[in-house]
């Protein structure tokens, strides 16, 4: 991540107590939106409650609308955004690991950190747990090392490799996510029926 405000406005570090200030109100907005809570939060896997799903769908969405008319209006130089690379097998397993964690534990990393500052148990003992990952990965990398960096596919995206027009990727994009929205409502009202 860059700073904030480049640094000729704003120095380096106020951009980093800005960043800071920022962070605390998005973990508030977390907590007062319900998703610190891990039964919000597996809902989305047991079909119950798919709001989280919606949300950060829908944040990305707005943000790559938003980018893509910077762009188009020369704000922002999307060619010039830091894309991080892909190993894929690192991200197949990193994300079959998180997501059997997510189910596990009902939470993601930045929403446990949120249910840590407001005192949940739960939450606290996720993080441990995400800490001890952390540290075995660390101390065993030179194990890792061959799976982390495998199949190296470069500085990506997704419209890169499907060769599509960025324009219509996020129309299409945006198309599946209202159907998927409208069918995770169905999902919800049928699971709902059978389980209240």
């Amino acid at each position: 991540m860059g700073p904030l405000i480049p640094n000729d406005i704003i120095s380096f570090e106020w951009s980093s107590i800005i960043a800071i200030i920022i962070g605390i109100f998005f973990g508030f907005i977390l907590e007062a939106s319900g998703f610190s809570s891990s039964r919000k939060l597996a809902g989305v896997f047991y079909g119950y409650d798919f709001a989280v799903l919606k949300v950060f769908f829908t944040a990305a969405i707005v943000s790559l609308i938003g980018l893509l008319y910077m762009d188009y209006l020369g704000y922002v130089d999307m060619s010039r955004l830091y894309v991080h690379p892909t190993y894929l097998w690192g991200a197949i397993i990193g994300g079959a690991i998180m997501g059997i964690g997510f189910v596990a534990g009902g939470f993601c990393p930045g929403t446990s950190l949120s249910a840590v500052a407001i005192g949940k148990i739960d939450a606290m003992v996720n993080v441990v747990g995400i800490m001890v990952g952390v540290f075995i990965f660390s101390e065993l990398y030179p194990l890792f090392e061959p799976i982390y960096n495998g199949y190296f596919q470069g500085n990506i995206t997704l419209v890169d490799s499907l060769g599509v027009n960025p324009f219509w990727f996020v129309f299409l994009l945006t198309i599946v996510a209202i159907i998927m929205f409208f069918a995770t409502d169905l999902i919800r009202k049928r699971v709902k029926k059978v389980f209240y």
